[in-house]
C-alpha cells in the first residue's frame, strides 16, 4: 500500500492509491470497519497495520511454509540456504537507498502475536476504531537482510540482482510509539534472532510440513 514518501510511517500519515491488489485490499478491509462503528457505535475494533513478519517460534516446531517460490523474503532466503531452491532473485538495485535494495520494517512474529493480545486486551475497555502500528522502527535492506542471515547462521546465500517488481517502493519502515504507549507493546526480537528462528524452523523441516 503506498502510504507516504516520508518514513518512520505513523498511524495518521496519509493513505494514498495502494499500489496492488494486496494493498488495495487491506484498504478496503480498514475502510469497511470504520464503517462499521460509525454505524454501531458499541463496537470495539483494533486494526492492526503490520510492518514485515518474519521469523518462527523458538522451538522449531512452527514455521513459514509458502509454496512454489516464495513471496516474502526470509522463506526465500532459508529455501536457498536449505539447497530447495538455486539462488535467491534480488527485485530491484536501483532504489534510492543505502544499497540500492529495498528497505523493509521486519518484525518477528512472535512480537506480533503478542501485539495482537495486547490490541485484544485494550479493546475489553475501549469502544470505537483504534489503529496502532506493529513494527519494530527499523528499516533494513534486503542485501542487509542477507547479509544478517549469513552472519547469525554460517550459511551462504547465492543471490542475483533482478528488474524491480511492479508494484514495489523503495523503503518502509514504522514509527510504532503509539502501541507501545498505550498497549505497553514494544517488539522483543532482534534481528539475530528472526534469523536464527527461521533457519531452525527450515532446518527441522528441509521440505516444510510435508
Amino acid at each position: 500500500m503506498r502510504l507516504t514518501s516520508s518514513v518512520p510511517i505513523s498511524e495518521n500519515c496519509p493513505i494514498g492509491v495502494p499500489t496492488n491488489p494486496y494493498g488495495m485490499s487491506k484498504l478496503m478491509v480498514e475502510r469497511i470497519l470504520q464503517d462499521l462503528v460509525v454505524a454501531e457505535a458499541d463496537f470495539s475494533v483494533a486494526l492492526l497495520r503490520y510492518f514485515n513478519p518474519i521469523g518462527a517460534h523458538e522451538s522449531g516446531l512452527i514455521g513459514e511454509n509458502p509454496s512454489g517460490i516464495p513471496n516474502n523474503l526470509l522463506p526465500y532466503v532459508t529455501q536457498v540456504a536449505i539447497g530447495k531452491l538455486a539462488q535467491l532473485s534480488v527485485f530491484g538495485s536501483d532504489y534510492p537507498t543505502v544499497d540500492g535494495t529495498g528497505v523493509r520494517d521486519y518484525i518477528h512474529v512472535v512480537d506480533l502475536v503478542k501485539g495482537h493480545l495486547a490490541a485484544l486486551d485494550y479493546l475489553k475497555g475501549a469502544v470505537g476504531c483504534h489503529v496502532w502500528n506493529l513494527g519494530t522502527g527499523q528499516g533494513y535492506s534486503v542485501l542487509q537482510i542477507i547479509e544478517a542471515f549469513e552472519k547469525a547462521t554460517g550459511v551462504s546465500v547465492p543471490y542475483k540482482l533482478v528488474e524491480r517488481r511492479a508494484g514495489d517502493i523503495a523503503e518502509c519502515w514504522s514509527n510504532p510509539a503509539k502501541a507501545k504507549d498505550e498497549l505497553g507493546w514494544e517488539a522483543g526480537y532482534g534481528l539475530e534472532d528472526m534469523m536464527r528462528h527461521s533457519w531452525k524452523w527450515q532446518k527441522g523441516n528441509p521440505e516444510g510440513f510435508e
